[in-house]
């Protein structure tokens, strides 16, 4: 009996050791996780007021370039840097007394990305003619599928940067023809000056 009972002791604490070396393998795979999940990356956002358009810049990248309606003449979309502050997926819309629970009529769309200047954003629309248009109250409006795919590619903090005017690096990005998905703002800018496609 001793025999058995120092064998089946031999053989729990056999097992015991193996749980703990897996869980242990367990916690290092998720601690690599959450270190690569964290790693800092260099992204903006960036929206040309003249070309109408927003572009999703990451590490130099052009990662997709999107229609967007932009302020009209007497509500002028703010510029400057700001960084994103909120996520809201369904949002309710608020406005002098006004409310808007989410739904079809409800101007601000289906997602709502909240900036760091109070009361604008980029958001959808109930309007989607306006697309394309200077024609927001000052907001940045995208088009349902287009606002759906990006919401999912933004994170608060990421830096947006809205430009009245065309410059050197919204000429590249926004002015250059057919671009592929990964192409690099440096490739456009060299596709721009030799009249090229990507």
């Amino acid at each position: 009996m001793k025999q058995r009972t120092q064998s089946g002791a031999s053989n729990g604490f056999s097992r015991l050791y193996t749980l703990v070396a897996m869980l242990m393998v367990a916690i290092a795979q998720a601690a690599a996780q959450d270190k690569a999940a964290a790693a800092p990356r260099n992204r903006r956002i960036i929206v040309s007021i003249p070309d109408r358009k927003l572009a999703l810049v990451e590490d130099g990248r052009v990662l997709r370039v999107y229609k967007v309606a932009v302020g009209a003449r007497v509500s002028p979309s703010p510029t400057g840097e700001f960084k994103v502050v909120s996520r809201l997926t369904n949002p309710t819309y608020y406005h002098s007394g006004v409310v808007i629970p989410p739904g079809r009529s409800n101007p601000l769309g289906t997602r709502w990305i909240g900036l760091d200047r109070r009361g604008y954003g980029i958001h959808g629309t109930n309007e989607p003619r306006s697309i394309g248009k200077a024609a927001s109250h000052g907001c940045i409006r995208m088009a349902k599928a287009d606002l759906e795919q990006f919401f999912e590619e933004v994170q608060v903090g990421d830096v947006v940067e809205i430009r009245a005017h065309a410059d050197a690096e919204t000429a590249a990005i926004f002015n250059s023809g057919t671009r592929h998905v990964g192409t690099t703002t440096a490739q456009v800018a060299l596709t721009a000056t030799i009249g090229g496609q990507m």
